[in-house]
This record gives structure tokens, sequence and C-alpha cells, in this order.
């Protein structure tokens, strides 16, 4: 059987068109100011504590834990989050409507009682 001669290694091609530099992006402007803004981090922490109890019940699930036990635990995960709901509902009033443009008021108003709305028809 006759061997085959080596290859001889293949140069790299070359770029049919070489790419163009990519313009530099403009920085993104900051989100305006929103209700909660200035408690933010409490916000975020509060968030944060209602995930670490979401976790806990999905644990009691895996463990099978006794069902009233796990009831309780949701109630207390829906307390909690009401009470971020209402901390939002009063930071919107008091500063995107009360301290909104006059053109935008009676929409954020229309907007804020959809929300509440929503809020009272869960369950």
């Amino acid at each position: 059987m006759a061997e085959t001669p080596p290859k001889a290694p293949t140069p790299p091609k070359a770029p049919t068109h070489p790419k163009a530099p990519t313009p530099p992006k403009a920085p993104t402007p900051p989100a305006p100011p929103r209700g909660y803004t200035a408690s933010k981090d409490e916000l975020q922490k509060r968030l944060a504590r209602i995930e670490g109890q979401v976790r806990g019940v999905s644990k009691m699930v895996a463990e099978d834990r006794y069902c009233i036990d796990v009831l309780t635990q949701i109630a207390a995960i829906e307390a909690a989050l009401d009470k971020v709901a209402l901390g939002l509902l009063d930071d919107h009033a008091r500063v995107c409507v009360l301290g909104g443009e006059t053109g935008e008021r009676e929409q954020r108003t229309e907007e804020m009682m959809a929300a509440v709305g929503r809020l009272l028809r869960r369950g």
C-alpha cells in the first residue's frame, strides 16, 4: 500500500471584508426618579426577605410539612407583599401623581386606581 505524503499546513485565510470598527455606544440616560427612589435600598431588602420566605415555603413542601404550616407561611408572604404594594402606592401618589407634571396627573391617577383594583381583585 502506498503512503500518501503529509499535507502542508494551509495558511489562515484573510477576511474578505474587514470588519468595520463599531462606533462607541452613547451612554444610557439615567432613569427618571421613581416614587420609590428614596427608599429603594429598604424596598430591595424587603423583597429579598420575601424571596427567602418563598424559598422557605418551597422547602417546606419538599419536606412534606403540614398543610396548615405551609398555608400560614403563604399568608405571611402575602401580608409582606401587601405592605410593599401599599408603600409603592403611597410613594407613587406623593411623587409621581402629586409631584408630576400637571398634564400627567389625571393619567397617573387612573393608572394608580387601576393598580389598586388589580391588587383588590386577587385571590
